[in-house]
């Protein structure tokens, strides 16, 4: 199972002179003095779209619309997302805000024609430990994703080409504990239609792509492992479009095996990888289904 805390910053801020907070270099707000107001000001450190979510608090302030935002930021753009004006000018006390961020596009439309590879390398197959809407952890916005069983050091390899945004790897402890939930290792790789395919529990120092890179789909990219909140070493596979306060929603694909198309991987079952076939356009011959637990 994924299960990593999003990154929640809570500023207080004052009303005069301009100052900034930065979230892991990847967001940065911005406050500036505008007459007798502020603006909040939001921009992306990095070349990928972020999707944020923003809450303004301080009792002698208003907003000139709501105090609660999230807006999907481009590539390295900057914009004012919110004006503050004291409800007296005279005399005001400060301000807080809190925001939280995460990888992706909220608008994002997801290819429903995409056909992903298994993550793992062609001719090996392994048990899945959970799928789609397992009971166990698959739910709500990890509805969609698979725990695939796998050893410590298992090559793990992309389902599909894209842009890899984000790599962790320094962490080294697993359990199943609230105090492992933030020490998974994992890739995010962004995807061309602004989805993010995301592999967790990869081993310490076990990822073999750097932020930047182009990966193909089948490019060999990392190691698996029991990193965070883990019971056991597996893989934790899904495809999520940014949401709310640093969450993501994962979503349903449909993956390409030596069998045929999977449309809904199921518990205990085994699934043969392979390479797309150019002779039959990535198409299989038939549909393998499954069903929750």
């Amino acid at each position: 199972m994924k299960f990593c805390l999003p990154l929640l910053l809570a500023v207080a801020a004052q009303a005069h002179g301009a100052q900034s907070s930065c979230a892991d270099d990847w967001l940065c707000i911005e406050v500036q003095q505008a007459g007798d107001g502020v603006e909040l000001r939001a921009v992306n450190l990095k070349q990928y779209p972020l999707t944020f979510s923003l809450r303004a608090r301080g009792r002698d302030w208003q907003a000139a619309g709501s105090r609660s935002i999230t807006e999907t930021l481009a590539p390295l753009a900057a914009r004012t997302v919110m004006h503050l004006e004291p409800v007296d000018p005279a005399h005001h006390g400060n301000f807080s805000y809190y925001y939280e961020w995460a990888i992706g596009d909220m608008a994002a439309r997801h290819d429903d024609d995409t056909l992903y590879l298994l993550p793992y390398a062609p001719g090996t197959s392994y048990r899945v430990l959970q799928g789609f809407g397992s009971r166990f952890s698959h739910t709500g916005n990890e509805q969609y994703a698979v725990d695939f069983k796998m050893q410590v050091g298992t090559p793990v390899h992309a389902a599909r080409g894209g842009i890899v945004a984000r790599v962790v790897e320094s962490h080294s402890i697993g359990c199943w504990d609230a105090r492992c939930a933030d020490s998974a290792n994992f890739i995010v790789i962004l995807h061309d239609d602004g989805t993010t395919g995301e592999y967790y529990h990869l081993m310490k120092d076990g990822a073999l792509v750097e932020p930047g890179d182009r990966v193909r789909a089948g490019q060999k990219i990392g190691l698996s492992g029991n990193t965070g909140h883990t019971a056991l070493p597996h893989l934790h596979f899904a495809v999520y479009r940014a949401a709310s306060w640093g969450s993501t929603q994962s979503l349903p694909v449909r993956f390409l095996s030596a069998d045929g198309i999977v449309s809904s991987p199921r518990r205990g079952g085994r699934y043969l990888a392979t390479l797309p076939d150019p002779g039959r356009d990535g198409a299989a011959t038939k549909t393998i289904s499954g069903s929750p637990d």
